[in-house]
């Protein structure tokens, strides 16, 4: 994987911290909590996006389009946290609650556990790669 510089790992470590400030202001501060995350999110999306694996393990490769599809999805639940806000988009009330009201949870916590998994996986399969060299 290509190492990020010091400005793009500040950058990363800033926007995980604010997604996760983010996601609590939401019971605080719930006007000013969607800003924060989406913030976070496309600074850290960004940076994810910096990373690139320049190898030809398929595994890594794998993972790596995984990884990506669990930025999206951080993505999506900065979209959903704006949605939740009200229901900008006219739906009836019992359809708004059944499909937007607080969903972005699930997209949050779907996509922290593909973030998790895929990182450590790929860890692994880096230094499985370094040993063979």
């Amino acid at each position: 994987m290509r190492a990020l510089s010091r400005l793009q790992n500040a950058i990363f470590a800033i926007g995980a911290v604010l997604m996760l400030t983010g996601a609590a202001m939401v019971m605080f501060l719930p006007s000013v909590a969607p800003y924060v995350f989406a913030i976070g999110a496309l600074a850290y999306v960004a940076m994810q996006f910096q990373q690139r694996y320049e190898g030809t393990n398929f595994t890594i490769q794998r993972l790596r389009r995984i990884m990506l599809m669990s930025d999206v999805l951080l993505i999506l639940a900065a979209a959903l946290m704006f949605a939740d806000r009200g229901n900008p988009l006219g739906l009836d009330h019992l359809t708004w609650l059944n499909y937007i009201h607080n969903n972005w949870m699930v997209l949050l916590l779907l996509a922290a556990i593909i973030q998790l998994y895929t990182v450590f996986r790929i860890d692994a399969e880096l230094q499985k790669e370094a040993k063979k060299r």
